[in-house]
């Protein structure tokens, strides 16, 4: 079971330093989620740097998936990017959704090494540290809490809702310190859990 309650005091600070509101970055609304509409100023408020274009010194892909009373949330495209940024091209996805992508070199910053190409739930990280990304800096750039206990507005989750390749996240344990490792799957749980949990990412 869950309860539902504002979005967590962190999130509500980083709102007041960056001059965020629930229409600038900050979801503190029921999911699903959009990508924020001030993606770099959360990029660094997860204490990563923007760049101008994608660096694959360090590529590995993880995958996101959330479910709520067994329905799957989008994880949406554009998390980490500028994609009002002529640099950051549109394509459509095979299922007809926006992607953004095919950046060469940005006027400005327009990108964070973590984000999203698509809505697939595939997480990516293009850097030049081989330091792994972790969840929390995702959740973060995507302007969504992250608590042992909360995602989003959804609170008070007491049984296992974080699964890593198919297994139990311990309840105790932080889901933010999860690292983002390439090919690791990451499965969300609120409420009702689907027939199956994923195990593996599915690309």
């Amino acid at each position: 079971m869950f309860r539902m309650r504002p979005a967590c005091t962190s999130l509500l600070a980083a709102a007041a330093i960056f001059g965020l509101s629930a229409g600038t970055g900050l979801a503190n609304v029921l999911a699903p989620w959009p990508a924020p509409a001030s993606p770099l100023q959360l990029t660094r408020a997860a204490g990563l740097t923007p760049e101008r274009k994608e660096t694959l010194t360090h590529h590995v892909h993880s995958h996101l998936d959330i479910f709520i009373n067994a329905r799957a949330v989008r994880v949406p495209a554009g998390i980490g990017k500028n994609v009002r940024d002529r640099g950051v091209h549109l394509f459509k996805a095979p299922d007809g959704t926006n992607a953004y992508g095919g950046i060469r070199l940005c006027r400005s910053v327009c990108i964070s090494p973590l984000h999203t190409h698509d809505d697939s739930g595939i997480i990516h990280t293009e850097s030049a540290s081989s330091v792994p990304n972790r969840l929390g800096q995702l959740f973060t750039e995507w302007g969504v809490a992250l608590t042992r206990t909360c995602v989003g507005h959804y609170c008070h989750l007491t049984r296992p809702h974080v699964y890593v390749d198919g297994k139990p996240f311990a309840v105790a344990n932080d889901p933010r310190g999860i690292l983002l490792t390439d090919r690791k799957e990451i499965a969300i749980v609120i409420g009702r859990p689907p027939k199956k949990i994923p195990a593996t990412p599915g690309f």
